[in-house]
């Protein structure tokens, strides 16, 4: 087909023209002569995009905006073009990549927050709508070849399963033709969950021989651009890089993390005065900005007691080694791009950081953070701790470094990520690469911008329009507003000039300089809130404040008022409203009201299902539960995982070692308890059984486990205490195997293949766990199956 034209574009796909020409019986005759056909493309002078989202990275984190972590691949974007160091995200990673990829605010496209604390109410139930189509989707209809690779968290829980759909994943309904990732909020980088598009995928290598998902991911990209270019050469692509760095857990080859040894005992009190120095050296603060204060809830350096300052310097030198890490295997990407000689067309976003700086590592910080997601830090004494401290970084942990530590990186401004009312939550510095399409060099930009922008920017530098309907739905207007008119004009006026914040109920408004904001949530501390009526609102003028340290709500109340008004204005317009604190309440399903794809009281699975997140498995924890298992043993017995779930810093694993049924239980990889059959299970089909009968009286009890081998009792143990929330953000349930980071010490990833075959496995909780015989019966499974349907 002939270059569609603009406003061809803006119905995709692109109706096809039909042929309304002569109509010829021999194709031998000379007139009977068509069009040639030619492939669609967006218009010539359509750039290459690559747009890299770091996760969890501050404004002080990196080299390029003053910070200590070493970032030379920042430094030479930003030296061959522009850094933005007035650019915001959301707060929070889910709804910033909704926002990014959407060009809408993430209120508006369903994600109020993260998807596993989704509610049935419009703003916040991690569904985008279908009026709302994705810039993948819509640079891919206009003739872009796409591909994603990194962290996706966009997928509604309910829609994790190896079933999908497959509508919010990215290449499903995300418009990427390729995807390489994880599809949940983070991953062990050494043990990741990975996905190449929709099938579960496992590493080639071990972490023994030095795999790491960063390097694994980065080569994936190369290989994908070097493969698009080789093949596609007049076709631009779009690639989305997303790692999971620098995102907890903190993991990094140990020769990173010692580049940094001793470089951070001096604390992070002194660590932002420092960083700031070095701001306005770079340019990137005005010389009359001030470093804020820290808040009380974070404790002073000085006052951390001695004993427990090695343990934290640590962990600030594992994440400093993590970032430079980061940037490192970026760096590699962009030399594959300048080897093929695109570099100078592609215009590269580097945007350091989905949010400000984590703060979810609470005071002190943790070794194994699914001890804190599951309320259960105060085990992690200093003791504890220092004794592990050689082991930070390394697949042997799951660390998060303490909330000072992310102040820090958020410098020179107040508070961190999870608080969209104050710029340490929101401003994270942001560095745009186009030589091709910018004539400026090194050059900074102070305009006001979001991450919504971005989008209707790369449509701007492609030449494409917005789409007025994509698939049949017509499309409500993008909310972002371009950058392209600041890239060659220091001194344009800001466009983008009034912008909400709101996560987890912390609050603000920009309007034109101004702010309003008020914090209503702490990220480390869950107690009961209070009514929203008695948050103190802040006032700043950043026309002349610029990092939000001179509060004049006081002294201009009207004004407060007048942005609080316009705050609830563009809280109405934009589905933020109603607003919902219940931060621990909404991980639950039945009270936050969304979807759960196991309903009922037992579940059945069969061999080769794996990968399954645990959303996709029905719970067993704070509940008497049985697992069954009809297995067939071979000739010479049988080894392996009859099914697990979780990994090695909680789960729990059902297996046969030596022959012989065995339990283990992981708490927090802290201990693990076990229970193992008395016999070996001869040759032929038997069912293996597990019953759990908990303590009761709460959340996290023990409990006794009892095993059976065709319902006869052959061993008993015990569990002294449960996790009661979380087992992993991203380690899954598998039968016949223990993909990723092992539960058990008995067996490794490799050897956990089960040696026998498994013809079903059934969970059951509650007073479907009780059986007197302890078996199921065919016409027990039949019953089951058909109250399915």
């Amino acid at each position: 087909m002939a270059e569609p034209t603009t406003s061809e574009r803006e119905v995709l796909p692109i109706p096809d023209r039909p042929y309304d020409g002569p109509v010829f019986e021999d194709a031998k005759d000379p007139a009977a002569t068509f069009p040639p056909i030619e492939p669609l493309r967006p218009p010539a002078s359509a750039p290459n995009v690559l747009i890299v989202l770091l996760d969890d990275a501050g404004f002080g984190c990196s080299s390029a905006f003053g910070g200590p972590c070493r970032t030379p691949t920042a430094e030479r974007l930003a030296g061959e073009g522009l850094k933005f160091n007035r650019f915001h995200t959301t707060a929070l990673c889910s709804p910033t990549r909704a926002a990014l990829l959407s060009g809408r605010n993430h209120h508006s496209v369903g994600m109020g927050g993260i998807t596993e604390i989704a509610t049935s109410a419009p703003g916040y139930n991690s569904i985008r709508p279908n009026t709302c189509a994705p810039l993948a989707e819509t640079l891919k209809l206009n003739g872009y070849a796409t591909a994603q690779f990194g962290k996706c968290h966009e997928v509604p829980v309910w829609e994790t399963s190896p079933l999908g759909p497959f509508d919010s994943w990215p290449s499903g309904g995300g418009g990427f033709e390729y995807f390489y990732g994880f599809i949940g909020g983070e991953t062990n980088q050494y043990f990741p969950a990975v996905y190449e598009g929709t099938t579960p995928v496992e590493p080639e290598t071990t972490p023994e021989q030095g795999y790491h998902f960063t390097e694994d991911m980065t080569d994936k990209a190369i290989k994908w651009v070097r493969q698009q270019k080789a093949l596609m050469g007049d076709k631009p692509f779009f690639a989305y890089f997303a790692p999971g760095a620098t995102h907890a857990p903190h993991h990094v080859p140990e020769e990173w993390s010692a580049k940094y040894k001793g470089k951070f005992d001096q604390g992070w009190d002194r660590l932002r005065e420092e960083t700031f120095a070095r701001q306005k050296e770079l340019g990137v603060i005005p010389p009359e900005a001030e470093l804020t204060g820290r808040p009380e809830e974070i404790p002073a350096w000085e006052d951390i007691p001695d004993d427990l300052k090695p343990v934290l310097s640590r962990q600030m030198e594992v994440y400093a080694g993590f970032l430079e890490h980061t940037d490192h295997h970026l760096g590699r990407l962009v030399a594959a791009l300048e080897d093929l000689g695109v570099l100078d067309d592609t215009l590269v976003y580097y945007i350091i950081g989905d949010n400000g700086a984590s703060a979810e590592g609470d005071v002190h910080g943790c070794f194994n953070e699914i001890m804190n997601l599951n309320g259960a830090g105060a085990l992690e004494t200093t003791e504890f701790m220092a004794a592990r401290i050689d082991a930070f970084g390394t697949p042997a942990a799951y660390n998060h470094y303490a909330v000072g530590w992310a102040h820090a990186m958020d410098t020179p401004y107040q508070w961190t990520k999870q608080i969209a009312s104050h710029w340490g939550g929101t401003r994270n510095g942001t560095i745009v690469h186009w030589p091709n399409g910018i004539k400026a060099r090194g050059e900074i930009r102070t305009q006001f911008h979001h991450v919504i922008d971005v989008a209707p920017t790369v449509l701007e530098a492609a030449g494409l329009p917005e789409p007025t309907t994509v698939h049949g739905v017509a499309q409500k207007p993008i909310e972002g507003v371009s950058m392209r008119y600041s890239f060659d004009d220091a001194g344009a006026a800001e466009r983008h000039e009034t912008q909400y914040f709101e996560m987890f109920c912390n609050r603000g408004i920009y309007d034109r300089g101004w702010t309003a904001v008020t914090r209503h949530s702490t990220p480390w501390v869950f107690v009961e809130l209070p009514p929203f009526a008695d948050d103190t609102w802040e006032l700043y003028d950043t026309n002349t404040d610029w990092s939000q340290a001179r509060d004049l709500a006081a002294e201009m109340p009207e004004k407060l008022e007048e942005l609080k008004a316009l705050f609830m204005e563009e809280a109405r317009k934009y589905n933020v409203l109603p607003l919902d604190d219940r931060r621990v309440q909404r991980f639950n399903s039945d009270l936050a009201g969304r979807p759960v794809l196991i309903r009922d009281k037992s579940q059945l699975l069969f061999s080769g299902m794996g990968r399954l997140t645990e959303n996709a498995v029905i719970n067993i924890k704070n509940k008497s539960h049985s697992v069954t298992a009809e297995i067939q043993v071979p000739e010479g017995g049988a080894e392996g995982v009859i099914i697990a779930q979780g990994g090695a810093f909680a789960g729990w694993s059902l297996y046969v070692k030596n022959g012989r049924p065995k339990y283990c239980y992981n708490l927090f990889g802290l201990q693990r308890f076990y229970a193992e059959g008395g016999a070996e299970i001869p040759p032929g089909a038997h069912q293996v059984r597990l019953e759990f009968a908990y303590d009761g009286g709460g959340l996290a009890k023990g409990g006794t486990v009892s095993l059976y081998v065709d319902g006869a009792n052959t061993g008993e143990g015990r569990v002294d205490g449960t996790v009661p929330m979380i087992f992993s953000g991203d380690e899954t349930c598998d039968v016949g195997s223990d993909t990723a980071s092992p539960v058990s010490d008995d067996y490794t990833a490799e050897s956990s293949r089960f040696t026998g075959s498994i013809d079903w496995v059934q969970i059951d909780i509650a007073d479907a766990a009780e059986d007197v015989d302890h078996l199921i019966s065919p016409e027990e499974r039949y019953k089951i199956a058909m109250a399915r349907q």
